[in-house]
């Protein structure tokens, strides 16, 4: 079985693809977004597929790519904010090294705006993501291995305090 070498976890506006593409340079390997996954598999965004077939066969297509790639990838994971939502999702992350890129809610609506991308938060997006943060917060802190925190940092800041985690993983193994 394969082994990611981390799997980025958090809200939407957390900087999971951003931090995930700087990470996954720095060690030299590949990222992979598990909602651009989807829209590959899928052949439409993220959002058409929750306005055309809906969000249960989105998060159906999410369970089933996430459960692949924490089977089969070998380099950075960057794993949809609802992902974790997922109950097998969660049993599945227990193996592997997550990290929690924790945001704040303002700096979180800030990088999120308007996104019409993000149909969970459509209609009021700023009610919609703190609804979303403070239902996921506690799913978020139990699964991670380690919580790092985004707001304020630039992405290269965030990997420099994401390696130690992970030299911190390979010498505990």
């Amino acid at each position: 079985m394969a082994r990611a070498i981390a799997v980025l976890i958090g809200s939407p506006g957390s900087g999971k693809s951003t931090v995930g593409e700087a990470l996954a340079r720095r060690l030299g390997a590949d990222l992979l977004c598990t909602d651009t996954e989807i829209e590959k598999r899928a052949g439409k965004p993220v959002g058409d597929i929750f306005l055309e077939d809906g969000e249960e066969h989105f998060r159906a297509l999410e369970r089933e790519i996430v459960a692949e790639a924490l089977r089969t990838w070998e380099g950075v994971i960057a794993v949809g904010g609802g992902a974790v939502l997922d109950e097998d999702t969660r049993r599945d992350l227990a193996d592997h090294h997550v990290v929690y890129l924790q945001v704040e809610f303002a700096e979180a609506a800030k990088r999120v705006g308007m996104d019409a991308a993000r149909p969970l938060l459509a209609g009021n997006p700023r009610s919609r993501l703190r609804r979303l943060l403070d239902e996921r917060l506690p799913v978020y802190e139990s699964l991670a291995t380690v919580t790092v925190p985004t707001t304020g940092y630039h992405p290269e800041e965030i990997v420099d305090a994401v390696l130690p985690s992970l030299d911190a993983g390979r010498t505990a193994t």
